[in-house]
């Protein structure tokens, strides 16, 4: 199995767009996951929406709104209080990590990989196939 992020942004859109993929997904939601790290010594928090893969398909798409929302443990935000709404709409809960920020990494592409052995190693998400 296929494992790949999908980055949607940092705004307001983006967080929409999240929201809207798990709303008309919901068979399909594997998981939503806050990464939790610090940027510029702001605690800020990516939110990923892990969906299973698409029959017939192998791949598992990790959508993501990456560190574009203030660690709500700091101040919550109405951004955070939103993904607090489908949680309890769709009855899931949110799976929290302590991650290191994506510009510790030349390439965001390498940030992704190492996201990827953290989810595995954490078994988030399956082993490569």
């Amino acid at each position: 199995m296929i494992q790949r992020f999908i980055k949607l942004g940092e705004g307001y859109n983006d967080l929409y767009e999240l929201l809207e993929l798990a709303r008309t997904n919901t068979e399909r939601i594997h998981m939503l996951l806050q990464l939790n790290t610090t940027v510029s010594e702001r605690p800020m928090s990516s939110f990923v929406l892990i969906l299973k893969p698409a029959a017939p398909g192998k791949l598992m798409p990790l959508y993501i709104c990456l560190e574009g929302i203030l660690n709500p443990s700091y101040k919550e935000t109405k951004r955070y209080h939103l993904i607090q709404q489908l949680c309890e709409k769709l009855h899931i809960n949110i799976h929290r990590l302590e991650v290191k920020p994506s510009h510790t990494f030349s390439e965001e592409d390498l940030y992704y990989q190492y996201l990827i052995g953290v989810l595995r190693m954490n078994k988030y998400i399956p082993p490569l196939q």
